[in-house]
């Protein structure tokens, strides 16, 4: 139950084993990683799994998923702006419920943002597809472009996105960010263009019945679609690479969820106003399909797909940029092995550690199907943000007099709600997702009572 001093984990921001992270990103290219992690995931891949499930009322757990983020987001806000360092959640708990704690929401974030990467990826080969379809009018076979259980033995395109990926983050965090901005710009281009053709394809008679599933139906969709809203979560593992961190990570945080959540929104009322929602079954290519069919042209679903590739491309760059900087607090504090913090001197990059990560999320992407991934990611996304509102809480009480660049709305009201919204969408998922929870906990409980509790900084430093 050792706690980590706030004033520590400040002073120790961006030391790394050989090195140090270089403050280097402005507020805008820590809003870019925020759009970047975030815009994309849930409407390019993951809307054909949630739509079968909510209903034209999919639109709703769009909005039911953004809430819940934003009661986070503000608790991600206050304590980023406190403590701007980039163990995110995983830091915030260390300073205020103990290094058990810390590392439970640490593993938590193993898994959401691990395993994000992966989910992100395997939609990606659905929209290369299309696009080699349209403009060479081949596909990749099946064979090696799906994972087992779905008709293929490996999924290629999904292992060769996260290698790229990988090549981009290993040049330094500015480089890294400008390709970031660059993809950003594309996929939110993208989207708005889709939103206009889409809109000259919308039949009224596609919304009704808003909620064929009911309630139950909307809870279920918007859960599988909290996962698409962690990329604030991801601005804020940039806290030790910010210029000013103080300020500009709440900022950051709160443009970036207001942007993504009114595109994905519109995006979606689109969508299923242009196609029955009975047909988004099966489909993770949708927004291409429907831009064929409202043309009535295969060029339009050609750039649709073009400007997905990009976009789904840029959410694994800036999610697996903030898995690397979780795993670089974490291996700093000693609870996982110090190859994690090894720094490059000539580019001011974690590089092992990113050539580590990659591998592994390209394992995942390669042979596990997208909607265990997805819900995993989101079980995981939601107990760690569940944990942050909690420790704004009892960081508030503890420490009142502490400097804060932003404080939560309403407090302690907020932070409530968003630990209840977080404890409402977890039991929302099905059971079987809560098994594999059970045992990603039960497996990281035992890597640290038999390797971090002994070998953390705090317990070298008690002897």
């Amino acid at each position: 139950m050792r706690r980590k001093p706030v004033e520590q984990l400040v002073a120790e921001g961006g030391q790394g084993d050989g090195g140090s992270l270089r403050r280097s990103l402005t507020m805008w290219q820590l809003t870019m990683i925020s759009i970047g992690a975030t815009l994309g995931t849930g409407i390019f891949v993951v809307l054909g799994e949630a739509t079968p499930l909510a209903g034209p009322a999919v639109a709703i757990s769009f909005v039911i998923a953004g809430l819940t983020a934003l009661f986070s987001a503000l608790s991600y806000a206050e304590l980023a702006g406190s403590i701007p360092v980039s163990g995110s959640s995983y830091s915030y708990s260390y300073a205020t419920m103990g290094e058990v704690i810390a590392w439970i929401c640490g593993w938590c974030l193993v898994l959401e943002y691990g395993v994000s990467v992966a989910a992100v990826a395997v939609g990606w080969g659905e929209y290369l597809n299309e696009l080699l379809d349209g403009t060479i009018g081949v596909t990749i076979p099946a064979s090696v472009s799906a994972p087992l259980g779905e008709g293929g033995f490996i999924n290629l395109p999904a292992l060769i996105v996260i290698l790229l990926a990988m090549v981009f983050l290993m040049g330094g965090a500015k480089e890294s960010a400008r390709v970031n901005t660059i993809m950003v710009v594309i996929k939110i281009a993208t989207l708005v263009l889709f939103c206009v053709i889409g809109f000259m394809g919308i039949k009224a008679g596609n919304y009704a019945p808003l909620a064929p599933l009911g309630v139950t139906g909307i809870s279920a969709a918007a859960a599988t679609l909290f996962f698409s809203y962690i990329g604030f979560d991801a601005a804020s593992t940039a806290g030790e690479e910010a210029k000013n961190p103080k300020k500009d990570l709440p900022r950051a945080i709160m443009l970036s969820l207001l942007i993504v959540t009114v595109l994905y929104c519109l995006v979606a009322l689109v969508a299923v106003g242009a196609m029955p929602w009975q047909d988004f079954e099966g489909t993770e290519a949708a927004l291409a399909q429907i831009m064929k069919d409202v043309t009535g042209h295969s060029f339009w679903g050609v750039v649709l797909a073009a400007g997905a590739v990009v976009a789904i491309a840029s959410v694994v760059f800036a999610v697996l940029y903030g898995q690397t900087r979780i795993l670089f607090a974490m291996s700093r504090d000693g609870l996982v092995p110090k190859v994690f913090a090894k720094v490059d001197e000539r580019t001011g990059t974690p590089k092992a550690n990113v050539v580590i990560v990659s591998l592994f999320c390209g394992v995942l992407a390669a042979f596990i199907p997208l909607g265990e991934l997805a819900n995993a990611t989101s079980i995981g996304t939601l107990f760690a943000f569940a944990l942050v509102n909690v420790a704004v809480v009892i960081l508030r009480y503890k420490r009142p007099d502490m400097p804060r660049t932003f404080r939560v709305a309403l407090f302690p009201v907020t932070p409530i709600l968003g630990f209840a919204f977080c404890a409402y969408m977890m039991f929302s998922l099905p059971s079987k997702t809560w098994v594999y929870f059970g045992g990603w906990m039960i497996a990281g409980l035992v890597i640290y009572f038999f390797y971090g509790m002994r070998r953390s900084s705090l317990a070298t430093a008690e002897k």
